[in-house]
C-alpha cells in the first residue's frame, strides 16, 4: 500500500449472525477522495461488529463516511472509533448511526470521531447519532473537532524537541488508536508530509 491508496472492505452491506464476529479496518492516506457507504446489521444474539478508520488529508481531498449499525437482536455489541486529520482544503465528513431496535435488549454501542484540523481551510463535518427504541442498553456517542494541542507542543518543545517533530509526535500518538498492525512506518511516514 502506497501513498494515495485506499484500504477498507468493500462498501455495501453485511449481514452479522448469531455469535459472530466483524472487524473493519479503514483506511485513507493523502491524495485520496472517498465515499465509504457501509450498512450492518446485526442479526443473531451475541453478534458484534467493531469498526475503525484513519484519514489523512493534507490537500483538496474530499472524505465521506456514511455508517449504519443495526441491532437487530439482544446481547449484540459494537464500537466505533474513527479519528482523522485534515490540512489544506480538504473536506471531511463523518456520518455515524446507530439503531437499537426495540427487541434488541443488552445492547452495547460505542461510536466516537475525534479530528484534528490542521488550516483554517479544511473542514471537517461530523454527525454522529443515537436512535434507541429499546430499554436495556448501554449506548454511548462522541465527536470533537479541534486542532494540535499548544500546552503540549510547547512542553515538547521546552525539552529541546523541534517544532516539527513535537508535531509529528502528537499527530501520531492522536492516530495511535486507529493505526492498522504492520502500517506503522506508512502512517508514520504519511502523518510526516502532513
Amino acid at each position: 500500500m502506497g501513498h494515495g491508496k485506499y484500504i477498507a472492505p468493500p462498501e455495501g452491506q453485511y449481514q452479522v449472525a448469531a455469535g459472530q464476529v466483524l472487524n473493519l479496518q479503514f483506511t485513507v492516506l493523502p491524495g485520496e477522495s472517498r465515499d465509504v457507504d457501509v450498512r450492518i446489521d446485526l442479526n443473531g444474539p451475541g453478534a458484534e461488529a467493531h469498526l475503525k478508520g484513519l484519514y489523512l488529508c493534507k490537500a483538496d481531498e474530499k472524505v465521506n463516511f456514511h455508517i449504519v449499525m443495526h441491532h437487530r437482536a439482544p446481547g449484540c455489541r459494537s464500537t466505533q472509533l474513527f479519528n482523522g486529520i485534515a490540512g489544506g482544503t480538504a473536506q471531511v465528513r463523518f456520518d455515524g448511526t446507530i439503531i437499537v431496535a426495540p427487541d434488541a435488549q443488552k445492547t452495547e454501542a460505542y461510536q466516537e470521531n475525534h479530528n484534528i484540523v490542521l488550516t483554517d481551510t479544511a473542514r471537517v463535518e461530523t454527525k454522529p447519532q443515537l436512535e434507541i427504541y429499546a430499554d436495556d442498553v448501554k449506548c454511548s456517542h462522541g465527536a470533537t473537532v479541534g486542532s494540535l494541542n499548544e500546552d503540549e507542543l510547547f512542553y515538547m518543545r521546552s525539552r529541546g524537541i523541534p517544532e516539527a517533530e513535537a508535531k509529528t509526535l502528537q499527530m501520531l500518538s492522536f492516530l495511535s488508536p486507529v493505526i492498522p498492525a504492520g502500517q506503522e512506518e506508512e502512517i508514520e511516514k504519511a502523518v510526516r508530509s502532513l
